[in-house]
């Protein structure tokens, strides 16, 4: 199914936008996990809608239900099930849209895929309102990475062209690492931020959109998770990273810069410190032939700009197979970057448990 994931940290997900619920089921949470419901809302809070002008004006409290696998303070083992309830629905915003592709949407690959059966109401599972549940599942995920002492944060680091101080390959700390997520902003230079925020505002006067770029790093893990080729590190992070809506690329350490570069350059010299095996730079992003090299794990992830902005476009009604003008209506994020931070950690976060569970289950075991 499209809407699971995960081979030992398994997740399905279920919902659409403007139906009355959307939630996940997670198969494979270990028992005796102490879930901080409160630490939990506070991760959410940081995705939900209408907090600022730089997000949709929806309003959801994104307050999850737990059904299942959780008793008296503790997961139990047995699948984790949550319910997040949807309130502040416009369906009628979409009742023109039955037919009608919005450039930049899945609505004609949608129709196409499903035959018509599908419900376009806020994207309906497309939507970028089922990255909630995704993470639900991954503030989980943070609680049991954070008690081997792994730690995953994020930033924006780019957005309309503006760039934020980047995190330190090598030498970078927990305080920064999570610093981002304790501001209004989830930026590390404050000025940067406010100009990201001039940037978005002015592209919401126009009635557009832009896009920018996350910035995500995992510290403490220890060297040797992943696997070569197929099951690489890379790769599982990426195959959960491509589910949210609007990634249209990612990379690992130096990236594509990595091309412009020579193999004396990009390599990164081994050495010893602190009684650790190391590298002095960090050109890899921490991972070497799909494994965990002990580095930090540093990636970024590119969204392109909404594409659900107010201006004319041209497009096609699939139905009756006729050309026409389209202006999109109903409430959308000017630029989904700021709300998408924490839901790349989540991701991040998810990928590893699950790579961790697969291979050295013992690492996460209560501490």
């Amino acid at each position: 199914m499209s809407s699971s994931w995960g081979k030992s940290f398994h997740l399905s997900i279920y919902g659409e936008s403007h139906g009355a619920g959307i939630g996940v089921v997670i198969d494979g949470v270990p028992a005796g996990l102490p879930l901080d419901l409160e630490q939990v809302a506070v991760f959410m809070r940081r995705r939900a809608p209408g907090q600022n002008r730089a997000s949709t004006a929806r309003k959801e409290a994104d307050q999850p239900e737990i059904l299942s696998g959780f008793h008296n303070g503790y997961t139990t083992g047995t699948p984790l099930g949550a319910l997040i309830r949807n309130a502040d629905t416009h369906s009628s915003d979409y009742s023109e849209l039955a037919a009608t592709a919005r450039p930049g949407h899945a609505d004609y690959t949608g129709f196409v895929r499903y035959g018509g059966f599908g419900d376009v109401r806020g994207g309906g599972h497309f939507s970028g309102r089922l990255t909630a549940p995704l993470c639900f599942a991954g503030a989980v995920a943070i609680q049991l990475l954070a008690r081997s002492g792994i730690l995953i944060g994020a930033h924006a680091a780019r957005i309309a062209g503006i760039a934020d101080t980047a995190f330190e390959p090598v030498a970078l700390d927990p305080q920064t690492l999570l610093y981002p997520a304790s501001q209004p902003f989830p930026t590390l230079d404050e000025q940067a931020g406010a100009q990201m925020l001039a940037a978005i505002e002015s592209a919401r006067m126009v009635q557009d959109s832009v896009g920018g770029v996350v910035e995500c790093a995992v510290l403490g893990l220890p060297a040797g998770i992943g696997s070569p080729m197929f099951d690489g590190l890379e790769n599982v992070i990426a195959s959960l990273v491509f589910g949210i809506p609007a990634v249209k690329g990612i990379e690992f350490g130096a990236g594509f810069a990595a091309a412009e570069l020579r193999g004396s350059q990009n390599n990164d010299p081994f050495c010893i410190k602190d009684g650790q095996i190391c590298t002095t730079s960090n050109y890899a992003g921490g991972i070497l032939g799909g494994i965990s090299s002990g580095m930090p794990v540093l990636l970024r992830v590119a969204f392109k700009p909404t594409p659900s902005i107010a201006q004319p476009q041209q497009t096609v009604d699939f139905r009756q197979g006729c050309e026409k003008t389209l202006s999109i209506h109903g409430r959308h994020d000017p630029c989904v970057v700021v709300r998408a931070v924490p839901v790349v950690e989540a991701a991040v976060a998810i990928a590893v448990v699950d790579a961790i569970l697969s291979q050295a289950p013992a690492l996460l075991e209560s501490q």
